[in-house]
């Protein structure tokens, strides 16, 4: 068996039919999805990531399963490796995206690699904020999550405003890239709000996100709620 169906089976040992029912209903259009859990996931991309083959699982396109991806997604982040060899990686594993959940599952697991090579990994991605594909871009603002500090704010909400895309998907991780600046930089972000150029859909959805937030007070999401565009 190849290494991609060794880890098939271990996942077919994992699969619950109650959750598989449940997050089928959560990633819409995704229709293999076997039914395991994110932390067994977890659990599994830790033990692949101290095998000698697991670069013959990330680099493997014989893949069936959404979990196979995800976890794929998972091991490039949590392997050991030097940054160029783990941005080569990425950009093998990016066209691959094609649901948000192993989109922002693979950001996440992206932390530790966006803090130790920041800089470097901040020019990689800049080429996927301009990508016309849904998830590339997608891709491309979910890792600006790992950004949103002093130095980088006003550089990202200056993107914002240069944002254009139709997609659902796309349109979503902006708003929810603008309700985080918000938490962490609210006068800045207040600031840029009052004059965004985003088309008013992602606006509007970016003000619904922060008043969600628990972290706004109610005053702030008041002050939101009157700036809805009509």
């Amino acid at each position: 068996m190849t290494t991609t169906e060794n880890i098939r089976k271990e996942l077919q040992d994992l699969v619950d039919s109650k959750y598989q029912e449940f997050h089928s209903a959560l990633v819409p259009g995704v229709g293999n999805i076997l039914g395991v859990r994110i932390p067994q996931l977890r659990i599994l991309a830790k033990e692949i990531a101290k095998r000698d083959d697991w670069r013959m699982f990330v680099e493997a396109t014989d893949t069936k399963f959404y979990e196979e991806t995800m976890l794929q997604g998972m091991v490039i982040g949590l392997a050991k490796m030097e940054l160029d060899e783990r941005m080569k990686h990425i950009s093998m594993f990016v066209p691959r995206i094609d649901n948000w959940a192993v989109c922002d599952i693979f950001c996440g697991e992206l932390k530790t690699a966006a803090k130790k090579g920041k800089e470097t990994i901040w020019q990689f991605i800049q080429p996927y904020l301009a990508s016309t594909k849904e998830f590339e871009i997608r891709f491309g603002i979910v890792m600006l999550f790992h950004y949103i500090d002093e130095e980088h704010i006003d550089a990202l909400l200056a993107y914002a405003d240069t944002f254009s895309h139709d997609a659902y998907y796309a349109r979503m991780a902006m708003a929810w890239m603008i309700s985080i600046c918000f938490i962490k930089f609210p006068e800045k972000t207040m600031e840029y709000l009052k004059q965004s150029k985003l088309d008013n859909w992602t606006y509007n959805k970016s003000l619904q996100k922060t008043i969600e937030s628990l972290r706004v007070d109610k005053e702030t999401k008041d002050v939101l709620r009157s700036m809805k565009r009509r």
